[in-house]
């Protein structure tokens, strides 16, 4: 080769910094969630079995969210009714496992389908709504589910529901229940996570951005929005329907008033303030949602919607793209001090 083609090919390449920048930061990635894991594994040999049971809690809601933010984060929709997908697991789920004895790891793919075809029906609507009456029509669907659910009593245990045993531990796993339950759940939520960080990496999740950013540029190079759109509300749906059946063995208990309005609003809150477009968005929102209306309760028992009000409109005050955008910038600047240093 010729000094003058070397000087092109060099000229044409990008920098060995800037071409290695994403190996890097793809490795960090994995780094970073490989000491998340071992810490996650190691917890529940530390602690008590009520701090367990919050973990686990946790890690149900951070499926739930992920889902949401699916919808949200990643494709510009809106829901307020993601806790009826939500409930439309963890009851598919109950009442195979009450009225046809179905082992529990068996309810899982079917809750996950119930879900999913679930939000294929009812994301028929964002095909030609957005903004304030999309909202609206998904809300309804949250309103309208607690008293669907208390109607079929033969079915759903009505009012009272259904009492459900919960997942004994092998007796060579040498585990307690609650370490046992919250082993399921870890398990369950990594596969979320990589299924959704794949699922996003993918001409699917490139064909969602698009959507999100702008719809008419979107449509102008080719992407389907109505196929798009549905797609999206079915992936969020069966997210959170895996969600709900995996409550469901931690709880060992549904009502129809386990699954309220509130609750689509909650997790609405918890993926916001967590961040928008993050896979650790769905963690950190599932932190809060957890634990600060716990922590409002003891504060003052009598106004703890206040004070969980409140929290949620400092929180975006101080981070208002949400506690991974936060975590970010807080990163960013500790890599500049100690470049400085």
């Amino acid at each position: 080769m010729s000094e003058s083609t070397q000087v092109t090919s060099r000229a044409g390449a990008p920098p060995r910094g800037q071409a290695q920048a994403p190996g890097r930061r793809v490795r960090r990635q994995w780094i970073v969630a490989g000491v998340l894991l071992a810490a996650a594994i190691y917890a529940p040999f530390q602690l008590v079995p009520f701090h367990v049971f919050q973990l686990t809690m946790v890690l149900v809601y951070a499926v739930a969210l992920l889902g949401l933010n699916v919808l949200v984060g990643h494709a510009g929709q809106i829901s307020l009714g993601h806790g009826a997908f939500f409930a439309a697991g963890a009851y598919a789920a109950a009442i195979m496992m009450f009225h046809w004895e179905l082992p529990y790891l068996a309810t899982l793919p079917v809750a996950a389908a119930v879900a999913f075809l679930l939000g294929l029906v009812l994301g028929v609507p964002a095909m030609r709504l957005r903004g304030l009456y999309l909202a609206l029509v998904t809300l309804a669907i949250a309103i309208f589910l607690v008293p669907l659910l208390k109607r079929f009593e033969e079915v759903t245990g009505g009012s009272m529901g259904l009492s459900l045993a919960k997942p004994a531990p092998p007796a060579w796993s040498g585990l307690a229940e609650d370490q046992w339950l919250y082993f399921l759940a870890l398990a369950v939520a990594v596969a979320a996570f990589l299924l959704a960080a794949g699922l996003l990496r993918s001409r699917v999740g490139r064909a969602l951005h698009a959507v999100r950013d702008n719809e008419i540029a979107a449509e102008v190079m080719g992407v389907r929005l109505s196929y798009y759109k549905t797609l999206a509300f079915a992936w969020s749906a069966m997210f959170a329907g895996v969600a709900g059946c995996v409550y469901t063995w931690v709880i060992g208990f549904v009502s129809p008033d386990s699954f309220p309005v509130t609750l689509s609003i909650t997790l609405l809150a918890g993926i916001v303030v967590g961040g928008l477009g993050s896979l650790s968005g769905p963690v950190l929102g599932a932190l809060f949602v957890m634990f600060v209306p716990s922590l409002s309760q003891d504060v003052n028992e009598a106004a703890p919607g206040v004070i969980f009000g409140l929290l949620i409109i400092a929180v975006m005050y101080v981070a208002p793209t949400g506690l991974a955008g936060l975590a970010g910038r807080a990163a960013n600047s500790l890599k500049k001090t100690l470049r400085k240093g």
